[in-house]
């Protein structure tokens, strides 16, 4: 079975499966219906959602956080030299690097979060109920995960970095799904400006001012995707582990 058919099928295991007319408890044409909606829902390198998903979650998961209060967090994911990749060693191998990056998507974020493939080599991964720093955390473990994983082609091993930009979706700071995209891609090419390989965002709530030179160092050593001490300002916020459940727990370390 291909990496794209099994990671499709474990994405949509958490669809309502209809029930056998007959009451039987195998249907073929049931199976052909969860099939489809796979085929349908899913990119067929990578196994993620596609574009068409991540449109129709993003916008029910910011209606969820008007009802429920709670934070919504999007990240977008873009691979550096990506390029580069394909025409110094091609196309095949840069198949295997975005199968690869989406491997280690799934590997770093929870069951519940949206993980799609958004076109090319840039992917975007929902995280509902989650607040800022909480993300950066899950933002920072990814880039060093994709950062640290060789990428193993014929010929030889490649190594692979990430920029990533997030975006906050709050009930004090609503934005529409357009615009949490445009604030998520904002931050996601100040990354690439200021050298890739790093995450950047914004924290609507902290003044510069608040802000110590020591808090601004610890912050560059914890996240360390800062490349001078006032892009430190960006990692400031009080986020909380908050999950308990298994299927809501991150992945360890």
């Amino acid at each position: 079975m291909s990496d794209a058919t099994s990671s499709g099928q474990s994405q949509s295991s958490n669809q309502t499966i209809p029930a056998c007319p007959v009451g039987e408890l195998s249907c073929p044409f049931i199976d052909e219906v969860q099939l489809l909606r796979e085929q349908v829902a899913t990119d067929p390198l990578t196994g993620l959602y596609n574009l068409r998903h991540f449109r129709e979650a993003l916008e029910q998961e910011l209606e969820r956080t008007q009802r429920t209060l709670m934070s919504t967090a999007l990240m977008m994911v873009d691979l550096d030299h990506f390029k580069s990749i394909n025409d110094t060693w091609g196309h095949p191998a840069g198949d295997e690097v975005l199968k690869q990056t989406a491997r280690l998507i799934r590997d770093s974020t929870r069951k519940l979060d949206v993980q799609c493939r958004y076109g090319g080599e840039e992917f975007v991964i929902i995280l509902p109920s989650t607040e800022l720093m909480l993300a950066v955390q899950v933002a920072e473990r990814l880039r060093e995960n994709i950062a640290s994983t060789l990428v193993r082609i014929d010929g030889g091993e490649l190594q692979i970095t990430a920029s990533i930009g997030l975006a906050l979706h709050s009930a004090q700071q609503p934005h529409s799904a357009s615009s949490l995209i445009g604030r998520a891609d904002h931050y996601l090419y100040q990354a690439k400006r200021q050298g890739r390989n790093q995450v950047c965002f914004e924290h609507p709530d902290m003044a510069e001012t608040a802000v110590s030179g020591d808090e601004k160092s610890l912050l560059h050593d914890l996240f360390g995707c800062a490349d001078s001490q006032d892009d430190a300002d960006d990692f400031i916020g009080d986020g909380e582990e908050f999950m308990t459940a298994a299927d809501n727990a991150w992945p360890a370390e």
